[in-house]
């Protein structure tokens, strides 16, 4: 076990320090960032000043090692348009972020767990198909479409729900945002459930239960389901980092002061230390979820580890 969680460990900082590379070159290959910051009418005195302040005239070897110190004292630099600590910027971000994934996560659970279930044991029927329709319609359609249809209908014709979520500690606030990415990663969760209950039902200990007369409630939800939640709960825990990294469309349509809406704040003013930070975070998140669902397998199932 100790070797398995060594050689996990060290393949997820391998990918971490490939990403970091990743992340440091590409505004150095895509242009100068100094073009970028300075206005058309700059000198090229000014240009030469902020090219120095930025360090970007030491050999690129050089750069790196500073950018990486920086980061492994957790120190992102300073965001060029508002002028403070980038670090301070992601804190109250990263939280929001984190309340809106768990939410979305609750809500796509509460759609799929009982329309998978429901479609399992009318497999083939009308109602099987009708229900497969619900999560693929939420699948096919942009988040940020949905998002609009929600704040059209809940916000301007009823106002039942404010339209934008400033107040994270508002519930209403999460609503809307919640149901328009949980809509979506519901689909591939029903699919998922529909799918290993239909295996677990066939399977010979099922059917040794109803044939001694156990009650059909008590194999559907006491055996079956909770043996095809298995693979549903790995899913889950692998899709919680991309819902972190995919909602900048949701957060920007409402206005939720989460890190996607700080990602997009900082391309469209072309805050590189900012951006940087946010993209080197979230791909920090999703290899940590990963190493911990990895582990979480090899631990649970010894046949893993010798893989």
């Amino acid at each position: 076990m100790g070797k398995f969680m060594a050689t996990r460990l060290f393949q997820a900082v391998l990918t971490l320090w490939a990403v970091s590379i990743v992340i440091f070159l590409i505004p150095r290959v895509t242009g100068n960032a100094a073009d970028a910051l300075l206005p058309v009418e700059a000198t090229a005195e000014q240009r030469e000043i902020l090219i120095e302040d930025l360090g970007l005239n030491r050999p690129l070897i050089v750069q790196y090692g500073t950018f990486m110190g920086d980061v492994l004292t957790l120190d992102f630099g300073t965001s060029f348009r508002n002028k403070l600590p980038v670090r301070g910027m992601l804190g109250e971000r990263l939280v929001n972020s984190f309340y809106l994934g768990t939410a979305s996560l609750v809500v796509a659970i509460i759609l799929a767990v009982p329309l998978g279930t429901i479609a399992a044991l009318n497999r083939g029927s009308v109602l099987d198909r009708s229900i497969m329709m619900i999560p693929i319609l939420g699948q096919s359609m942009p988040s940020f479409w949905a998002g609009i249809l929600l704040i059209l209908l809940f916000s301007i014709f009823l106002g039942w729900l404010p339209a934008q979520s400033h107040d994270t500690g508002d519930w209403k606030g999460y609503l809307m945002p919640s149901i328009s990415l949980g809509w979506i990663i519901s689909a591939g969760v029903t699919r998922l459930v529909r799918s290993s209950m239909l295996e677990v039902l066939g399977s010979e200990y099922v059917k040794l239960a109803r044939a001694k007369g156990v009650s059909e409630w008590y194999v559907v939800f006491k055996h079956a389901l909770r043996n095809a939640l298995i693979p549903v709960v790995t899913f889950l825990g692998l899709t919680y980092g991309l819902i972190l990294g995919a909602a900048i469309s949701t957060e920007t349509v409402f206005s939720w002061p989460g890190m996607g809406r700080l990602a997009y704040e900082a391309v469209l003013f072309r805050d590189f230390p900012l951006l940087q930070a946010t993209t080197l975070v979230w791909a920090g998140m999703i290899i940590g979820i990963n190493l911990i669902v990895d582990l979480m397998y090899g631990m649970l199932d010894p046949r893993i580890r010798v893989t």
